[in-house]
């Protein structure tokens, strides 16, 4: 990146270009989502409880990135609308298990297409080899970010 002692070269800062895609994406995303009733943190609490059911509210929150206090809401409304089960009483500890019910699994699957069509839309550009080093790239950013 070339940068000088000023401030940040935005035409070519790999993180500001990292920002604008997330941006993009996200702002895709809501589009193919609101029409289902949806937004993003609502369908990755769902795919999240589709890959790994049982999953706590601080576990969901994590990954969906959003506070724990913000996933018990979600959690809430998607338990009145009948889209995931909690538990009445937790297992073991304080965590209550959440599984998705078949309401939610329909709903679901209507918004993983939508994403799935983004994400499609996201890589036109790319060819197989450019879709895996661009994979493998940002995987080793995160982790380095982490680490």
């Amino acid at each position: 990146m070339s940068q000088d002692g000023a401030g940040i070269d935005l035409e070519t800062s790999m993180g500001y270009l990292v920002k604008e895609v997330s941006s993009a994406l996200r702002s895709a995303m809501e589009d193919v989502l609101r029409p289902l009733g949806m937004n993003i943190t609502h369908y990755s609490c769902l795919e999240l409880l589709a890959q790994r059911p049982g999953l706590s509210n601080s576990e969901l929150a994590r990954g969906t990135f959003v506070t724990r206090q913000s996933m018990n809401v979600l959690l809430q409304t998607l338990e009145r609308d009948g889209e995931v089960v909690r538990a009445a009483t937790p297992a073991a500890g304080k965590a209550l298990p959440t599984e998705l019910t078949e309401r939610g699994r329909e709903r679901l699957a209507a918004a993983t297409a939508a994403v799935r069509g983004v994400e499609v839309r996201m890589l036109s550009g790319l060819d197989d080899a450019d879709r895996m080093t661009t994979f493998r790239a940002l995987r080793a950013m995160a982790g380095s970010l982490r680490s």
